[in-house]
């Protein structure tokens, strides 16, 4: 199975369209004063955007890889 069809890899090409929806969840459940919901829905978007940071951040040794 290629590295693009996995899960993993699925998730990091639509990961901008991820986080959107998650928004976008977490603005309905504002709306309907269920900040616990909201907030929830936007610790997973957090999640998701710091691991993704992690992948695209250089070693701290300036190594490649």
């Amino acid at each position: 199975m290629s590295d693009d069809a996995s899960v993993g890899g699925i998730a990091a090409l639509y990961l901008g369209n991820i986080l959107y929806a998650l928004e976008v969840t977490a603005l309905q459940f504002e709306q309907q004063e269920q900040a616990e919901h909201a907030a929830f829905y936007r610790g997973i978007a957090r999640k998701l955007a710091e691991a993704r940071g992690r992948e695209l951040r250089p070693p701290a040794d300036g190594t490649a890889g």
